[in-house]
C-alpha cells in the first residue's frame, strides 16, 4: 500500500483551487506520458513538470529609464482610455499611462472595453509587467502579461517560471495552478544518504521542489543547480534501487541447471558458414556455464550491428534443447521472426521441432502449433508479442531469449518469464549500441556479455554525405550500379513520428523511382500485412526486384547479404544510433558496399555533426555516446521505442555523472538493508512508491 503520506500527491488536480473540469481537460495531454492511458492529471504529475526557463521581472523602473528594449516592471497611474472607432476594431485599444518622469501607452487588440475598465480603472495605481517596445519614441507594451495591485504585485513572483505548454494553456494559468500543488507537497521522510546530501549541498525534497517552480534567482532555474541536481538524483535513485530489486529478486528464485550433450551445438557450428570470434565463443561459454548453474540466468549480450548475436542465441537455445527442454526467441517484428525461423531451420537442419508464433496464425494453424508448444513437441519457438498471450502455453520452458529488449519493455520481459513452472533463464540481446549511462537505467538488473569483433568476412561500408540538390548526381550513380547486378535500398524520411504519413512519403518516392527505374522497384512499409512485407522481401532477395523502397521498418535485422547500397534520404531527422542501424543492412557480402546519406540543406550544427560522425566512425559504441550527448536520452533510442524510461526530473545527457553514484548507492543499500527495514529503508520505500515503482516494492513483500 503507498503510504498515506503520499496521498495528498497522488490526488487529482481537480482539487486545487481555480482548477475546474474544462482546465483539467486543458492539462490532461501535457502531463500524460505518451504510453500512459490514464485520464486524470495528479497533484504529482503538476509538480514534475519542470520548467524550461524564467523570465526575469525583477527590472523594476520609472518610465524615463526604460530599456530599449526587454521584459520590464513599472509603477503606472491609469489615465485615459482610447477605445478604437466601433466601425474599425483592427485600430487597437489603447490605454495612456503616467509616473512621475513620463508617460506610456498599454495596447490592447480585440478586447472587451468593460474587461479592460475593470482591470485599469481611470485614477487608479497598477503595476505593470511586460514586453517594452517604442512606437514613434514613446514606449508602450503590447497585452501586459500582468497588471496587478499593490498587494497582488507583493505576492507575485518576480522570477516567473517557463514551462511547456499546450492550446489553450496560458504560462500564468500553468503557473498558478503549480504554485497551489506546491502547497500540498508534505514533509518527506530522508532518502539520501547523509554524508552526500552535505557534500553535494543539496536541499530537501519539498525545498527542492519549491526552488524549481518559485525560483529566488536565475542560477536556481539551471539544470544544473543544487535543487534539480537533487530531484534527478531521487529518479535516477528509484530507477537504481528498482531494478537492483528485481535481479535480487530473480536472482533468490530458485533456477533449473540446464546441462547439455553439445551434439546440437557442435551440428550448428559445423554448418556456419564463417568461424566464430573470439567473443561469440567467450559469451557462448559464459552463458553455458550460467545456464549449468542452480542459479538463474538474467544476462544481456550487446553487440554492435552484425556482431553475430543470433548465432550465439541459438547456440544457447540448442543448450536448452539437448537438455530436454524449451526455449522461446522473442523479436519485435514479424519480419524478423520469419527470417530467424528460416535461418536456425537451415543451420540446425531438421534435428530440431522450431514452430513459429507471431499476429499471422490464426484458426485451426494457431490452435495447433499452441498444441504444439504446450505437449513440448516444440523445441524452439520464434515468435512476435504473440509468445506473451495468455492462450501460449509451455510444457518445460528453460530459456527466453529476448531480441532488441528496449522495444518490449521491462513489464513484457517479465510476462514472457511468467510462461515456465520454475524460474527460467532470460537473455537480452541487443544490436542499438547503448551509452554505458542508458544502459544502466534499461538493464541494470543484468549482467552483461559484448560482442566486440565484426564477424569474419564483414566489410567496411564506404560512407558519403550528398546533399538533396545532387539527386540527379545520385540517380546516375545509382543506375550504374543496378545495371552491374547490385541491390539497394532507399530509405525513405521520418515525418512528425507518424507511419501513417511514413507511408505517404515512401509511396510517393516509389511513384518516381519507379519510372526511373520501371520493372525494378519494390515497397516495404509499416502498414502492410506480414505476407505483403515477406512477398516483397523474397522478391528482394531472389533478385526480382533490385531497388527497395521502405521505411524505418528495414533497420532491425533484415539480412540481405548481397544488398550493397543504402540510401537513407534527409539523414539530417534521423538520430545517430538509427542511422548506424541501417547502414547495417549492407556490407554482409562480399560486395563492396556503400551508404549515402542525402540530406536537405541548410543543415542546423547538431545535424551536420551528427552526419560528420557518421563518416568518420561505424564503431557503435562511439557512436552511441555521441547520440546522447547530441541529442539527450530522450530521443536516443526514438520515441516509439517503448522500453526506454521516460524520466521526467532526470535528463541522462545533463546528469548522467549522478547515475554511477545512484547505482553505488543502491547496491550498498541492498548489501546492508535488503528488506529496507532501516529509517533510511523505509524512507526509501516512500520514495520508490513517490516514482511509481510499486513493483519493486511488491517483490520485497514477497520476500
Amino acid at each position: 500500500m503507498r503510504p498515506t503520506i503520499l496521498n495528498p500527491l497522488f490526488a487529482g488536480i481537480s482539487g486545487l483551487k481555480g482548477i475546474g473540469p474544462r482546465l483539467e481537460k486543458v492539462i490532461a495531454p501535457l502531463l500524460r506520458a505518451q504510453d500512459d492511458k490514464r485520464q486524470a492529471p495528479r497533484v504529482i504529475d503538476l509538480l514534475f513538470h519542470l520548467p524550461v526557463g524564467a523570465i526575469d521581472r525583477r527590472l523594476k523602473c520609472t518610465i524615463q529609464d526604460l530599456p530599449s528594449s526587454g521584459i520590464v516592471t513599472v509603477e503606472i497611474t491609469v489615465g485615459r482610455h482610447r477605445p478604437p472607432p466601433r466601425a474599425n476594431r483592427r485600430i487597437p485599444y489603447r490605454i495612456e499611462c503616467f509616473d512621475p518622469t513620463g508617460t506610456i501607452a498599454l495596447v490592447y487588440f480585440h478586447s472587451f472595453a468593460d474587461h479592460l475598465q475593470r482591470l485599469l480603472p481611470e485614477g487608479e495605481t497598477r503595476f505593470v509587467s511586460g514586453h517594452v517596445e517604442w512606437y514613434q519614441g514613446s514606449p508602450q507594451i503590447v497585452h501586459p502579461d500582468h497588471v496587478v495591485t499593490a498587494d497582488e504585485f507583493n505576492r507575485m513572483p518576480r522570477l516567473e517560471p517557463v514551462y511547456p505548454l499546450t492550446q489553450g494553456l496560458s504560462l500564468k494559468v500553468l503557473g498558478k495552478a503549480i504554485r497551489a500543488a506546491g502547497v500540498r507537497v508534505p514533509e518527506l521522510p530522508e532518502w539520501i544518504d547523509a554524508p552526500l546530501l552535505s557534500q553535494r549541498q543539496w536541499p530537501g525534497f519539498s525545498a527542492a521542489l519549491q526552488s524549481v517552480h518559485q525560483p529566488n534567482d536565475i542560477p536556481d532555474t539551471i539544470e544544473t543547480s543544487p535543487a534539480r541536481q537533487r530531484l534527478a538524483y531521487d529518479e535516477l535513485l528509484a530507477n537504481q534501487l528498482a531494478l537492483l530489486l528485481v535481479r535480487h529478486h530473480m536472482k533468490r528464485s530458485k533456477g533449473r541447471s540446464i546441462e547439455g550433450s553439445g551434439h546440437l551445438r557442435r551440428k550448428i557450428i559445423e554448418r556456419l558458414p564463417f568461424r566464430l570470434t573470439a567473443s561469440q565463443k567467450a559469451a557462448v561459454e559464459t552463458i553455458i556455464k550460467e545456464m549449468s548453474a542452480p542459479e538463474r540466468m538474467l544476462r544481456l549480450l550487446q553487440g554492435d550491428v552484425g556482431s553475430g548475436k543470433t548465432v550465439v542465441a541459438l547456440l544457447a537455445l540448442a543448450t536448452a534443447v539437448e537438455a530436454g527442454a524449451q526455449g522461446s526467441f522473442m523479436v519485435p517484428t514479424e519480419i524478423l521472426a520469419r527470417q530467424h525461423f528460416a535461418t536456425f531451420s537451415r543451420l540446425t537442419d531438421g534435428s530440431t521441432r522450431i514452430e513459429i508464433l507471431t499476429g499471422r496464425e490464426k484458426g485451426k494453424q494457431r490452435d495447433e502449433v499452441l498444441r504444439r508448444i504446450a505437449l513440448g513437441e516444440a523445441n524452439i519457438v520464434i515468435g512476435t508479442h504473440a509468445l506473451f498471450q495468455e492462450a501460449v502455453e509451455f510444457k518445460g520452458l528453460a530459456l527466453a531469449v529476448i531480441d532488441e529488449q528496449h522495444r518490449f519493455g521491462v513489464h513484457q520481459r517479465l510476462a514472457l518469464q511468467g510462461k515456465a513452472d520454475a524460474a527460467i533463464d532470460v537473455l537480452v540481446m541487443t544490436a542499438t549500441p547503448i551509452p554505458r549511462t542508458l544502459s544502466l537505467t534499461i538493464y541494470g538488473d543484468m549482467d552483461v556479455s559484448r560482442l566486440t569483433e565484426k564477424p569474419f568476412g564483414r566489410q567496411k561500408v564506404d560512407t558519403r554525405t550528398m546533399p538533396q540538390d545532387r539527386l540527379e548526381e545520385l540517380l546516375q550513380g545509382l543506375s550504374r550500379a543496378l545495371a552491374s547486378g547490385q541491390k539497394a535500398y532507399w530509405v525513405c524520411p521520418l515525418i512528425e513520428e507518424s507511419e501513417s504519413l511514413d507511408k505517404a512519403a515512401a509511396e510517393a518516392r516509389l511513384q518516381y523511382l519507379s519510372k526511373r527505374f520501371p520493372g525494378r522497384t519494390g515497397l516495404m512499409h509499416g502498414r502492410m500485412k506480414g505476407e505483403e512485407k515477406d512477398e516483397i522481401m523474397r522478391r528482394f532477395q531472389a533478385g526480382e526486384i533490385s531497388l527497395l523502397i521502405s521505411t524505418t521498418v528495414v533497420e532491425v535485422g533484415v539480412d540481405v547479404p548481397d544488398a550493397s547500397i543504402m540510401i537513407v534520404e534527409n539523414a539530417e531527422r534521423f538520430g545517430l544510433a538509427q542511422l548506424h542501424q541501417l547502414r547495417g543492412r549492407v556490407g554482409r557480402g562480399e560486395v563492396k558496399s556503400s551508404c549515402i546519406l542525402l540530406y536537405a540543406t541548410p543543415l542546423t550544427q547538431a545535424a551536420r555533426a551528427r552526419l560528420e560522425i557518421m563518416r568518420e566512425t561505424d564503431d557503435g559504441f562511439i557512436i552511441a555516446e555521441e547520440d546522447l550527448r547530441l541529442r539527450g536520452a530522450g530521443e536516443v533510442l526514438g520515441t516509439r521505442q517503448s522500453g526506454l524510461p521516460q524520466f521526467r526530473l532526470a535528463d541522462l545527457s545533463v546528469h548522467g555523472d549522478l547515475l554511477a553514484t545512484a547505482r553505488d548507492d543502491a547496491l550498498s543499500v541492498l548489501q546492508n538493508d535488503p528488506a529496507l527495514r532501516s529509517p533510511r529503508g523505509e524512507a526509501l520505500r516512500t520514495m520508490l512508491y513517490l516514482f511509481e515503482r510499486d513493483e519493486a516494492v511488491r517483490l520485497l513483500a514477497a520476500g
